[in-house]
């Protein structure tokens, strides 16, 4: 009879001991010393580190960080390390992974610009974001974004964009929305609902109607609930709380059915827009046809580029939530901001008056220097996408964040994230002044021989380099509008909301108190 002998646990032991060390003396020959090879040839010196204070694996710093989250106060105390450390740039274990924080333009301008190709939007987002809107621009890294890119952009050219006729329409629905009577009305959620009403309709051809006054679909309706729902996720105060962007869909019922209302919505409307576009081009056809050519609709443009319906869709709800979202949360931030200020609201109103109301074009809007100045000052203080982060996807040198004194190249390792605040470093006041923690337009305003602020990569509203935002103007046209359109129906504005502004953490930042006012109306 054969007896089978087993290893004892020493042997065990020493054997995966073995292929360890195997393991370690062959990463060490290639990957360690590549690494050593180019910190040296590149002068890097450490990054300086958080102290360990939070426990194993940093689990304390996460459980303290949903804390701050809850009290919206997380903005605040992402700015607050960084004054506690001391430096721009620093690094901190948390559940096991390094990751490197900055607020360093230089370092920000090397991610997003100078050695992109080093960089991706990371596995995080992608895992968390592609469910629901599937693998368009906002989704997607190299070849796949730069496909999306050529395929949008078209859709954001002057003339596209200068399209306030299209805007007049929502306008005015916004204007029957908020009452004339000195009630109070929170302006908040009317924005969201006027943005997602232009978004659809420049988009899909077809507006969701939500502020129409009787015009409301069901379907369009169900649209908008579910689409919410799914943003009230995003921002961790969902079901599953902070677990949404992790977590499998079964887990919320509620969320896979507003996922899969939200694409079956987009579906139908795709369909419709292929059979519209075949109509169009067989009319276009004809020798008789005489009919004027159709509103430019962003479907209709993908349609003609690809018949692959999910790519479409996928698409077209990567730019819904940045239509969408961050022009409502601008606007929302811009009227309590002027709501608590009657004296932006005088300055601003001041402007708005000495216009020609029947003439209001593109060029109009960008020429009020006051109105531009106070959106941009909005977009410093409380900007729409407070942080960022990408993860490095082959080893790459910052240019700042090493040494004693953090002026030194520092090295990021292949998989390594760095996150960046662009709220903490909108706020420096080596950048911006010492009275940075305070909203003055005026800092962006030539006065006589002294010059207003000039900015480069220490301003990030909407991101920079290859991927910043393609639809940063239509969001600033389409605000530049309805702020002036409302001062031409209201004379007063008047605050109901005695808090300070506190954030709304989603997808993009707001005030989570809403935007509550009263409205005068002109005699």
């Amino acid at each position: 009879m054969v007896s089978i002998v087993y290893p004892s646990l020493l042997q065990a032991f020493l054997c995966l001991s073995s292929i360890y060390c195997i393991y370690r003396v062959r990463w060490e020959l290639t990957t360690g010393q590549a690494r050593r090879r180019l910190s040296k040839a590149k002068g890097c010196q450490p990054i300086p580190a958080w102290p360990m204070r939070f426990g194993t694996f940093g689990v304390g710093f996460v459980i303290e960080t949903m804390k701050f989250l809850r009290e919206r106060k997380l903005l605040e105390y992402d700015q607050q390390r960084f004054t506690t450390m001391g430096f721009n740039t620093f690094q901190m274990t948390v559940l096991r992974n390094t990751i490197v924080l900055t607020i360093e333009p230089e370092n920000l301008k090397a991610i997003l610009a100078t050695d992109y190709k080093s960089w991706s939007i990371g596995r995080a987002r992608k895992k968390s974001l592609t469910p629901f809107l599937g693998e368009g621009i906002f989704t997607t890294d190299g070849a796949a974004w730069e496909h999306s890119r050529n395929m949008l952009r078209p859709t954001f050219v002057r003339s596209q964009i200068g399209d306030l006729a299209l805007l007049e329409r929502h306008v005015e629905h916004l204007i029957q929305a908020i009452p004339r009577d000195g009630s109070m009305v929170d302006l908040q959620p009317l924005f969201f609902r006027f943005t997602l009403d232009t978004a659809s309709e420049f988009l899909l051809g077809k507006s969701v109607e939500s502020l129409a006054p009787g015009l409301v679909s069901g379907s369009s309706s169900g649209f908008e609930k579910a689409w919410d729902y799914c943003m009230l996720s995003y921002s961790g105060e969902g079901k599953l709380g902070f677990g949404a962007a992790v977590l499998p869909l079964w887990v919320d019922r509620r969320l896979q059915k507003s996922f899969k209302y939200v694409n079956d919505w987009i579906d139908d409307l795709v369909e419709k827009g292929l059979k519209e576009l075949a109509t169009q081009k067989g009319d276009e056809a004809s020798p008789s046809s005489s009919s004027p050519p159709s509103r430019y609709v962003v479907l209709h443009e993908l349609a003609a580029q690809t018949t692959n319906k999910v790519k479409i869709r996928s698409e077209l709800l990567n730019i819904l939530l940045a239509g969408r979202d961050t022009t409502a949360s601008l606007l929302s931030n811009i009227w309590f901001t002027l709501s608590q200020r009657p004296d932006l609201y005088a300055r601003v109103r001041e402007e708005v008056d000495a216009q020609d109301s029947d003439n209001l074009s593109f060029e109009t809007l960008k020429d009020m220097k006051y109105l531009r100045a106070l959106m941009n000052e909005s977009l410093r203080m409380y900007p729409l996408v407070p942080s960022n982060a990408r993860e490095a996807v082959e080893d790459t040198v910052l240019p700042f964040g090493g040494g004693q004194d953090g002026l030194s190249p520092c090295l990021i390792t292949k998989g390594q994230f760095v996150m960046w605040s662009v709220y903490a470093m909108h706020r420096r006041t080596d950048l911006y002044g010492e009275d940075a923690h305070l909203f003055r337009p005026e800092r962006w305003l030539d006065d006589g021989d002294t010059k207003g602020l000039r900015v480069s990569w220490n301003y990030l509203p909407f991101n920079g380099g290859p991927r910043v935002c393609i639809g940063q103007q239509l969001a600033l046209t389409e605000a530049a509008y309805v702020t002036v359109r409302l001062m031409q129906e209201f004379s007063g504005l008047e605050s109901r909301d005695p808090e300070p502004w506190r954030e709304k953490m989603n997808l993009t930042c707001t005030g989570f108190g809403g935007c509550k006012v009263v409205l005068t109306p002109r005699i």
